[in-house]
């Protein structure tokens, strides 16, 4: 007796919807784990039988192609069910067709797409690439298969991106959220003089400007609520939306394409209970964002250096020990963050951001002489400031960090309700600097440990030193799901 086949298909609703709609551009989403990922690979092998067919499915970068339940694994689970064979990156069907992932991390790639044409475009996440690069391969969207060219695309909510214009029609511009009436319903445009020009059907735009072609285009919107096979295998993941700030939480569980990051969004005073001192079992990291400028009459208010402490219990609470800053030049720094170590003895970790160039690493090494003996280490920031504050920012919402009582507590205080607005967020980098060093790095020693070099540990040539400079990047949370 034969086994009984296997059947794909989508789930009822909007993912279905999705690969239902002809017109020639669609765009699905807006908000997270609503099967996004799924339905653009569903898609894909809609024409797997044409030998002539081929697709491109896009992600900003390879490491995001290849994240650990992301695309790329995805589709190992979905396209060996229909005979596929991979190779570097593409999938080949037993028809000759073809599937290949691949990226546009620079506004330059895509014009390696020249002459190129794919009948199938697809892109994941659409507002991580540029107004450009979706244009431009739209001109590389064209097919002798037969099959005429479209673009799936697949999107979060990001009110600065220009998905967010291109779908305004589809979104309530008040309260930033989908206008469910519209969803699926297509319209046509054509760009005029560099301008959309917007039509509710293809004749009435070819009445009006009959030397162009017209285009349709249509947004479908979903959300977790219309996700429940992945709701069935992952019921936690509601938990992991909660957790996230107000502001994420809004644009990723409820699907809002208006609210932006505003002063007080990120930290608030109140979820920072003070107390008279830290539990004696924590485990210490003082993380310094430095700059290099004192007051002038020509720039009276210019950054700080400040290190912010920062330790951890076992039990998962943290405690801001203390802040220390300054605005000195760079051997005023150097004594300022020597000093400091000096007090907060050898059991805190000196962590220091490090430029990525080669001077950032000669001026690192300079910093590990002056700190001999004491746990030093680098990172190099890959986010930008906001990004590096959105874990710190949930646990702080969340009640888990404290801070000791000092003098330093208003103007630190004052400093996080007023990011990102405020004119200064050097106290804030030190913080979530610190956080995300405690979150990512679990070989810190304790106090009079020997250091063991590992791996991703820089030693200098340096003979009698103890100290050690671990090449971290700041920890980042990445979402593990298959079906967003």
């Amino acid at each position: 007796m034969s086994a009984a086949p296997t059947i794909i298909r989508p789930q009822p609703g909007p993912q279905e919807a999705f690969l239902a709609s002809s017109a020639d551009i669609v765009i699905y989403g807006g908000a997270a784990f609503g099967g996004k990922t799924f339905a653009l690979l569903l898609e894909a092998t809609r024409h797997s039988d044409n030998g002539q067919f081929g697709a491109v499915i896009f992600r900003r970068t390879t490491k995001q192609v290849k994240a650990e339940g992301g695309l790329w694994d995805t589709s190992e689970e979905l396209f060996p069910l229909l005979g596929a064979t991979s190779s570097n990156l593409s999938w080949t069907f037993p028809s000759g067709a073809k599937v290949t992932f691949a990226h546009l991390e620079h506004e330059k790639n895509k014009l390696d797409w020249q002459g190129a044409q794919v009948a199938m475009i697809g892109f994941d996440e659409l507002t991580h690439f540029t107004a450009g690069q979706f244009w431009y391969m739209l001109s590389r969207n064209r097919s002798g298969s037969g099959v005429a060219p479209y673009i799936r695309a697949t999107t979060n909510p990001d009110p600065d991106s220009f998905v967010a214009e291109l779908i305004a029609w589809w979104i309530d511009q008040d309260t930033g959220y989908a206008i469910p009436e519209r969803s699926g319903v297509v319209r046509w445009f054509i760009r005029y003089r560099n301008e959309l020009i917007w039509g509710d059907s293809a004749e009435e735009l070819r009445e009006q400007y009959p030397q162009l072609s017209p285009k349709s285009l249509t947004f479908i919107a979903s959300s977790y609520r219309d996700n429940k096979i992945g709701m069935e295998r992952d019921p936690g993941y509601m938990a992991n939306l909660d957790a996230l700030t107000m502001v994420e939480r809004e644009q990723l569980k409820n699907g809002n394409w208006a609210i932006r990051p505003a002063a007080g969004d990120y930290f608030k005073a109140l979820w920072f209970e003070v107390v008279e001192k830290a539990p004696a079992e924590c485990r210490w990291v003082r993380y310094w964002d430095r700059a290099a400028t004192e007051p002038s009459s020509q720039n009276p208010d210019p950054d700080w250096s400040a290190g912010v402490k920062l330790g951890k219990d076992r039990d998962g609470n943290y405690y801001v020990g203390h802040v220390a800053r300054d605005r000195k030049r760079p051997a005023g720094v150097k004594k300022l963050i020597k000093g400091t170590a000096r007090a907060d003895g050898v059991g805190c970790a000196v962590v220091l951001e490090q430029d990525p160039a080669q001077a950032g690493k000669v001026e690192i090494d300079l910093y590990v002489r002056e700190l001999a003996g004491f746990i030093t280490k680098a990172v190099r920031p890959e986010s930008d400031k906001e990004t590096r504050a959105r874990p710190v920012s949930s646990a702080a919402e969340n009640g888990l960090i404290r801070i000791v009582r000092g003098a330093w507590n208003k103007a630190f205080l004052d400093e996080l309700e007023n990011f990102p607005k405020g004119k200064h967020d050097d106290q804030v980098d030190g913080l979530s600097g610190a956080f995300n060093f405690l979150e990512g790095d679990n070989t810190q020693p304790a106090a009079g440990a020997t250091v063991e070099p590992t791996p991703d540990t820089y030693t200098p040539e340096q003979t009698g030193l103890t100290s050690r400079i671990g090449l971290r990047r700041p920890h980042g949370s990445s979402g593990r799901h298959r079906y967003g």
